[in-house]
């Protein structure tokens, strides 16, 4: 709120987001400028392979606000590529304008290096704590950035300082502990869900950080796996310092590290739900998982997500790199520097692009389910083959992801395959499919082929009830005569499948086959479809085409 001529003006802060860097003769870059980054950007992604400059561009950042929030710098000249340059040279050679106009101020830029590593502490005594803004340690991004104990002595004495002199008397501990660790909690536990954060242990007595496993309670911090440690020392340090940066450009580099590719994407997520305000995220990357969800974060909100691309540019001549989309030549080159030659390694002889959810959308436990299927059904007479569930069918016939494109330039020899579902495609639609190498089903979709005569009586054979798969069948007919009067097809399997699903669990006294009908078709019917049954040959012939 401002008072101008008596009045009371309320004005909306201007968001601390880049707009623009220029870099020249600095470090990694002769001449380098970054331009076109919209004030909309939450998430900026650096992508590119190891030595192309993405935490030379963090440096830029670094050494911008030390110097303009007048906390000094590293002296280190040689480090900043111009052994003869002088503060005020540097200075000219260094331009990081934001939307906002105006120098970068205390408390606009958090930085954390790629060395991170924290493995253990503990710590018997408490003592207070400098402003957050008074302690930035890091000049470069090569040094050392362990956090993890900082943090709990700065957590540790904030919760003293909060018990005796800030917190409401009628705050019960369990408020209270809620209210201190909740926010780290729980973004944790959606990384791990076995792995509760419980509290700061005694600080004065061997303390640490601990946590409850599974049936272990109480562990220590030095406990966690790499990658546990990892997570949580970037979610800690996030929640920690975001009140003393509470509208700021947060850079992490390589903020993959330790962690698979799932745990990756997933991070990614959470870090960028922890921002403050309007504050701005950008990560240096090369990670799998960070460049999917960053996608998917795209495809969700495309004006607030940007990927800088540096791979494949010659930084000793002067180069211009505005946004790149998320295209299927990025995403090419993404998973180049990923995999590099270890995609000729593990790659399969051939891939088939079905139908069904991706993994890492809302599908959830249902992600991939006909990709799951088709790998039961044909993992053993096609050990080589592997299945990708791409999204719906038009997603599917225009390779919407890319993989069609992308694979065969990561690993050579690999046949690409797309199939779909029959739904009510006409014959010269199907015709159609095939001559662009699309392979249709011969019946509605696969549930088609799951609750099918022959799978039934196999499913009564299984469960030790051979005789009464007339009974079963009868029940899939009167399911189908159920979905037939709701105004569906008779050949709707996937609509009947519920009633089916719950009918044989009562007829055959099923017990763990699957929580719900997609579960059950995954883990129960489709082991019951072997070679040598007329429904495996007839799957074979329209998946295959042999």
């Amino acid at each position: 709120m401002n008072s101008i001529d008596g009045r009371t003006y309320c004005f909306k802060r201007c968001a601390v987001r880049v707009s623009q860097i220029e870099l020249k003769k600095f470090r990694r870059f002769s001449d380098l400028k970054i331009q076109g980054i919209p004030q909309s950007a939450k998430l900026v992604v650096l992508a590119g392979p190891n030595g192309s400059g993405k935490s030379s561009l963090f440096d830029s950042l670094l050494l911008q606000y030390r110097m303009d929030a007048g906390l000094g710098w590293s002296q280190d000249a040689k480090y900043y590529d111009r052994s003869d340059e002088a503060e005020a040279a540097l200075k000219q050679r260094i331009k990081v304008a934001t939307h906002c106009g105006g120098k970068l101020t205390r408390g606009s830029v958090y930085m954390r290096t790629a060395y991170r590593n924290d493995p253990e502490f503990t710590t018997r005594s408490l003592t207070q704590q400098d402003n957050v803004l008074d302690t930035l340690h890091l000049n470069r991004l090569i040094d050392p950035d362990a956090t993890v104990s900082k943090n709990y002595q700065r957590l540790a004495s904030q919760a003293m300082e909060d018990v005796f002199v800030k917190e409401d008397s009628g705050t019960t501990i369990g408020d209270f502990r809620d209210k201190l660790i909740g926010q780290i909690r729980e973004p944790l536990m959606r990384l791990f869900p076995d792995l509760i954060f419980v509290g700061v242990g005694n600080p004065l007595a061997e303390g640490s950080f601990q946590f409850d496993k599974g049936v272990s309670k109480g562990i220590d911090y030095k406990n966690l796996s790499g990658g546990e440690k990892a997570a949580f020392d970037l979610i800690l340090d996030f929640v920690v310092k975001r009140t003393s940066y509470p509208d700021a450009i947060y850079c992490i580099d390589e903020p993959e590290a330790h962690m698979n590719t799932r745990l990756q994407a997933a991070l990614l997520y959470e870090l960028v739900n922890l921002l403050p305000g309007d504050s701005q995220l950008w990560v240096a990357s090369h990670s799998i998982g960070m460049m999917r969800k960053a996608r998917e974060l795209y495809y969700a909100d495309p004006a607030s997500v940007v990927f800088i691309d540096f791979g494949g540019k010659d930084f000793d001549q002067p180069v211009v790199l505005n946004p790149s989309k998320p295209t299927r030549s990025f995403w090419a080159s993404v998973l180049n520097v990923a995999l590099d030659d270890l995609a000729v390694l593990v790659a399969p002889s051939e891939v088939v692009i079905c139908e069904g959810n991706p993994r890492g959308t809302v599908a959830g436990k249902n992600a991939e389910h006909d990709a799951q299927i088709y790998k039961k059904i044909f993992g053993d007479d096609f050990p080589d083959t592997t299945f990708i569930s791409a999204g719906n069918s038009k997603e599917v016939q225009s390779d919407f992801v890319g993989l069609a494109t992308v694979l065969p330039n990561i690993a050579s020899g690999i046949k690409i395959s797309r199939l779909i579902d029959l739904d009510d495609h006409a014959p010269d639609d199907v015709a159609d499919f095939k001559s662009k190498g699309i392979n249709v089903l011969s019946s509605r979709h696969l549930e088609c082929y799951l609750y099918d005569d022959e799978v039934l009586s196999e499913l009564c054979s299984w469960a030790g009830h051979p005789e009464l798969a007339p009974d079963l069948i009868a029940i899939k007919e009167k399911a189908i005569e159920k979905v037939v009067a709701n105004g569906f097809p008779a050949d709707d399997l996937k609509k009947a499948a519920g009633n089916i699903y719950v009918e044989a669990k009562k007829l055959l006294s099923l017990k763990q086959v699957g929580n719900d009908a997609p579960a059950f078709a995954r883990q129960t019917l489709a082991n019951l479809i072997k070679p040598g049954m007329g429904v495996y040959e007839r799957l074979k012939q329209d998946v295959f085409g042999r």
